[in-house]
């Protein structure tokens, strides 16, 4: 059995300051769940979290093309709504879980938002990486839950156990939480099985974090050169029955049942991908970012 503490209640120094909290406007739920196709808020039970994770997932797409245009992440609350509601825009996981968490808490689930160190594609013995994915822990009838919309390709397509080790069998991979670090509960890892491997995603510390350390994970993933986003075009969604992940110039299809079919797409090719699958309405000013992605060495 994993052990998670017991969150404190914030105060003015852990507040997190990156969503709301019940008495949300009526008008400001109704464009969210518009946006993902509800026509009304589920009830605050497990039942109603996995409804709410999955449409969120399925409406709208991760991507980062901000950082790769150059044009910035706001984490304000209310320039998030107008870009990922108003504009029908994606984004990545500070935009994402800081989205899914203020509508949480509107709606009378009891979450908050977490940090974590992304080690997708890092060796196990590799030094940490920075604090740079937000997640969001929900407490259902005393029972702590991972909920995270803003994780790509590997997203977990629906709400995780935080107190069990089991394999947690979902519509795609199955998924698995553990303890990492010395100290238990201090911090905690979420493990997926990709093509019969175990493959650890993130690590992330179970003690909600300052309000600051979002908007420095965020500066660091939106301006750091060694930031992944400011170098490769990536849209990502998640459906009940496939996930589609863009790199560059290759687009993977991962069916539920287990088909995988990958196709290279020149620059008129990543613009209907974006706009058909992805959902986004293609700005001209990010032609360049599109031809240059066109052009890249993407394995398969």
């Amino acid at each position: 059995m994993l052990t998670t503490p017991a969150s404190p209640a914030p105060d003015a120094d852990t507040a997190d300051t990156t969503a709301g909290a019940p008495g949300e406007s009526a008008a400001f739920l109704a464009a969210y769940l518009a946006r993902i196709g509800l026509a009304a808020p589920p009830p605050p039970t497990l039942a109603g979290l996995t409804i709410l994770q999955a449409a969120h997932q399925a409406a709208i797409p991760f991507e980062a093309i901000d950082v790769l245009t150059g044009e910035g992440v706001d984490l304000d609350p209310q320039a998030i709504a107008a870009k990922l509601i108003g504009a029908r825009r994606g984004g990545y996981c500070f935009e994402q879980n800081a989205l899914f968490l203020r509508v949480l808490r509107a709606t009378g689930f009891a979450a908050e938002g977490l940090l974590g160190r992304v080690r997708l594609m890092v060796a196990p013995d590799a030094p940490p990486t920075p604090r740079t994915h937000m997640v969001v822990r929900v407490m259902l009838d005393g029972r702590p839950w991972l909920a995270d919309v803003g994780f790509g390709a590997l997203v977990p397509p629906q709400p995780l156990a935080l107190d069990s080790g089991a394999v947690q069998p979902t519509p795609h991979q199955p998924y698995r939480i553990a303890a990492a670090g010395d100290g238990p509960g201090e911090t905690f890892a979420v493990m997926a099985k990709v093509e019969g491997e175990w493959t650890m995603l993130y690590i992330v510390d179970a003690a909600p974090p300052p309000a600051i350390d979002y908007e420095v994970g965020n500066w660091y993933t939106a301006t750091h050169p060694q930031s992944h986003f400011r170098h490769r075009l990536i849209a990502a969604r998640t459906t009940a029955t496939a996930r589609y992940g863009l790199l560059d110039n290759r687009l993977t299809i991962r069916g539920a049942g287990g088909s995988v079919e990958r196709r290279w797409l020149d620059a008129d090719g990543i613009a209907a991908a974006l706009r058909d699958i992805f959902g986004l309405a293609v700005r001209p000013g990010w032609r360049t970012a599109i031809e240059r992605a066109a052009t890249a060495e993407v394995p398969g």
